[in-house]
């Protein structure tokens, strides 16, 4: 920018610059489609200038992570403050400001849940701390207005509502600001309002499973272990070696069955489409004609247990889609927009009136609770999770 004397001045915030410029090309092309100089390119600098404000790549990530952390941290201090003393108005104002501040920055939640993993141990750590730290203050307002909840109970419908906001990246549907901050914060109060399950209470009936006969094939078992170790180390973190030797051949031999990590992922998500089709036409079938409620709780029911099965489900919606071949992303993307519309048609009914755009955000915000708290350690053991995580989508829903 010229200043009128023919010398360039730097925006007044050049850190802050580089790193919405570097936001937005990790969302695109994933954190290591990305190099230094890509963002040095995109935001009209040199490599050397980046350098002056981020030591590297892994810098800039984590500056963008911890500062989405720390509007979170200002808008719960603002709405929790003392001088604040009904405990309902403080858990609708924390709501509507967390809810406004995810439909802002849409970005930073995708990066949060797809990218966060590429941190060093030490912001990793620094994140999980503070994310905890905040929810324990989310919890505490909770048990003041419930205090009927344990302390557990209501660290997870913490959690839950967390992924309510967090749910706005992983899809591209939208509505103006205020429709969709409120529509987000009537979603989290939903969740907030659930009642859990007791201990032992048992969750709907299961469908039928799929049948296996004899020994799976050598391609079903590379599947099986790639699936396994991509939930428990991260796409990139695994090589075609280890899946391999996790299925007990030669690293090259994969080669004979998959020609890259890329197109197993590719194979992984199919799988677990199919399988989320199965379990969801079986509950279909179950329900009685017209009563497209108790088909809706039986969808959710069936992909509770479905998530909670084997990992390949869990690995295909939540790995980032810039790790799969373009080839294969279309369909992949029709799989889960043709899952997705089954909920939807039947949320439109259930709740006739409800715009379109609402009932795909609802949907998704029901999914993605079920896909985070799945993989969250901190909730991920509890002993009846499974009934919980059916009670928490219906609730969402609104079909309890």
């Amino acid at each position: 920018m010229d200043d009128g004397n023919g010398r360039n001045r730097r925006p007044r915030d050049r850190r802050a610059q580089l790193a919405s410029v570097a936001s937005e090309l990790f969302r695109q092309r994933g954190y290591h489609g990305v190099g230094i100089n890509d963002i040095a390119a995109a935001a009209g600098v040199t490599g050397p200038a980046l350098y002056r404000h981020f030591a590297d790549k892994q810098a800039i990530l984590a500056h963008v992570l911890l500062t989405g952390l720390s509007d979170m941290e200002e808008a719960t201090e603002a709405a929790l403050d003392e001088s604040h003393t009904e405990s309902y108005e403080r858990i609708r104002e924390l709501l509507t400001g967390l809810a406004a501040r995810s439909v802002e920055r849409r970005d930073t939640a995708a990066l949060w849940r797809w990218e966060g993993r590429h941190l060093d141990a030490e912001a990793q750590q620094q994140i999980r701390r503070r994310s905890t730290a905040m929810l324990a203050q989310w919890a505490k307002v909770l048990l003041r207005k419930r205090p009927g909840l344990s302390g557990e109970d209501a660290e997870l419908l913490c959690w839950a509502t967390l992924s309510v906001f967090g749910s706005v990246s992983v899809h591209h549907t939208t509505l103006a600001k205020r429709r969709f901050t409120d529509l987000l914060t009537t979603l989290a109060l939903r969740v907030l309002h659930a009642d859990l399950p007791e201990p032992g209470e048992r969750p709907a009936e299961p469908t039928a499973p799929a049948l296996a006969f004899g020994r799976p094939s050598r391609r079903e078992q590379l599947l099986t272990e790639a699936a396994e170790l991509f939930r428990r180390r991260g796409f990139t973190d695994v090589s075609m070696e280890d899946i391999g030797k996790a299925a007990g051949i030669a690293g090259p031999s994969v080669y004979r069955h998959f020609p890259s990590k890329a197109a197993l992922l590719a194979a992984i998500g199919r799988r677990a489409g199919d399988r989320l089709m199965l379990a969801a036409d079986q509950a279909l079938r179950a329900s009685a004609p017209a009563d497209e409620r108790e088909a809706l709780r039986r969808l959710a029911d069936s992909y509770v247990r479905t998530l909670t099965g084997p990992p390949e489900l869990l690995v295909a919606f939540s790995v980032d889609h810039v790790h799969i071949d373009e080839k294969d992303r279309p369909e992949l993307l029709r799989i889960q927009r043709d899952y997705v519309a089954q909920w939807v048609r039947l949320l439109e009914v259930v709740h006739p009136g409800i715009d379109s755009r609402e009932a795909k955000i609802t949907v998704h915000a029901a999914l993605t609770i079920a896909n985070d708290l799945t993989r969250t350690r901190r909730v991920a053991s509890r002993p009846n999770l499974v009934a919980e995580l059916t009670t928490l989508l219906h609730a969402v829903l609104d079909i309890g």
